[in-house]
């Protein structure tokens, strides 16, 4: 129960923390016809993540309620982007580079169709 708690309680400043950099980025490229803000929260949630996974899994200098705030909870909250580069990268490094290549091309092109998928359908359902 400990560990939910990290976890929702990482969750929730890290959704904030989403909220803040991504508009303060947005703001600060004057852009309005690309996601620079979802650029700059993925960038950084995919540094961190990297960071915080050297730390946890080769150095163990971070515990498991540590992980599940700050990586789970926090890094999750801000962005799931980072998980999938984190996912990808290990199994990279565990030798699987053809899964990572899988997995890529799965989540990008699936995650895609999802979207379009529900762009499609709630039309139809909501007249």
């Amino acid at each position: 129960m400990t560990k939910l708690l990290l976890i929702g309680a990482g969750g929730f400043i890290g959704s904030v923390l989403r909220y803040l950099v991504g508009g303060a980025a947005q703001a600060l490229s004057q852009s309005i016809a690309f996601p620079y803000g979802t650029l700059v929260v993925n960038i950084l949630g995919c540094f961190f993540i990297g960071f915080l996974s050297e730390l946890a899994d080769v150095r163990t200098l971070i515990g498991a309620e540590t992980r599940a705030f700050l990586i789970v909870g926090i890094l999750g909250g801000f962005t799931t982007f980072s998980a999938f580069g984190n996912e990808t990268m290990n199994l990279i490094r565990d030798g699987e580079a053809a899964l990572a290549l899988v997995n890529v091309g799965t989540q990008v092109l699936l995650g895609l169709g999802a979207v379009w998928l529900g762009y499609t359908l709630a039309p139809l359902i909501w007249k």
